[in-house]
């Protein structure tokens, strides 16, 4: 099955457009790779068309820089118009297959899982590079998501021959049990954005892997 050999552990770095406006988009994942983040999704559900081509260049500019893999949430046509990585896809955002096909075997492409074990086995099928489950934690981001089980972590890690991610109200304090329960990413966006530190944040989320 052709899918991308990327196989990472660590911190998964996803932005926000309100906790990160203008030029803070920029400082701030540059202070997380540099911090320790394995992988950064640009994510933003505000910005105009124009406003995301201009950000995503620039991001994709800067992981490349750094070399850190960049992915887009929800949009295949971005990515492929900046040269991301990769793709992130939620339920019903894309097919993993066309994503596949467009961005090449080599691409790293994640697909949203909730928390449904049925949901990764079909990403699996259709060539994803990893899956995430979640909301672990109520989050801010998506507060009507519905929880997840931790023993999906590891019931996924069993049946799957794949890298799964941990989303949702992820912080140092309940990170490790995730990462004890078989997370190989933990997906972060407030903990690690919503602050003035964030090289230092990211240090210590890297730190839970080691």
């Amino acid at each position: 099955m052709s899918r991308s050999a990327w196989n990472a552990r660590g911190l998964y770095a996803i932005t926000d457009a309100q906790l990160l406006p203008g030029e803070r988009l920029y400082e701030a994942v540059e202070a997380a790779i540099r911090g320790g983040a394995v992988l950064v999704q640009y994510r933003d559900k505000l910005g105009n068309p124009e406003e995301r081509i201009e950000r995503a260049q620039r991001l994709q500019q800067l992981c490349q820089h750094l070399g850190c893999p960049l992915l887009i949430n929800d949009d295949l046509e971005l990515a492929l118009q900046v040269g991301a990585a990769g793709v992130h896809l939620g339920r019903g955002d894309g097919s993993l297959l066309e994503a596949r096909r467009c961005l090449g075997p080599d691409a790293i492409i994640g697909a949203t899982c909730h928390a449904s074990l049925e949901f990764a086995r079909e990403a699996r099928a259709q060539q994803a590079s990893y899956v995430a489950f979640g909301s672990f934690f109520p989050s801010p981001t998506k507060p009507e998501a519905k929880p997840a089980p931790l023993s999906l972590l590891s019931e996924a890690k069993q049946a799957l021959e794949l890298p799964v991610v941990a989303i949702g109200g992820i912080t140092q304090d309940n990170a490790p049990g995730l990462i004890e329960a078989g997370a190989d990413l933990i997906a972060v966006i407030n903990a690690l954005f919503d602050g003035p530190d964030v090289q230092q944040r990211a240090t210590q989320f890297a730190n839970l892997f080691t």
